[in-house]
């Protein structure tokens, strides 16, 4: 992944993460693993872990823990009215920026 790419997705990856969870709950790795199916496989399991963290202290998902069969309980997320809202922002924002870029690319028109 170049420099760029890894800038361009920094700041994305809570909506992407997000999006991911719209679908149905899931622990980090299961997170981590379908991101890597939708072709996002330079992304470490460390920065996805981080980000849950964050997304859960500021409310956007609930937790719950349940057990596993390997270890201790896995944290499972599901995305909870406050971060749907912040996930339809999220796609308004994204839906915004792409169209001015594309603009942008096609010289303004």
């Amino acid at each position: 992944m170049s420099k760029l790419e890894t800038e361009m997705l920094k700041g994305t990856l809570e909506g992407i993460i997000l999006a991911t969870l719209s679908g149905r709950p899931a622990y980090g790795y299961e997170i981590t693993a379908r991101l890597r199916e939708q072709g996002f496989a330079d992304i470490a399991e460390g920065t996805i872990y981080a980000l849950l963290v964050r997304i859960e202290k500021r409310g956007l998902v609930d937790v719950e823990k349940v057990p596993s069969e390997k270890g201790p309980p896995r944290k499972v997320h599901s995305l909870n009215a406050q971060g749907q809202a912040y996930l339809e922002e999220f796609w308004r924002t994204w839906s915004f920026l792409t169209e001015r870029l594309e603009q942008l690319r096609e010289g303004g028109k």
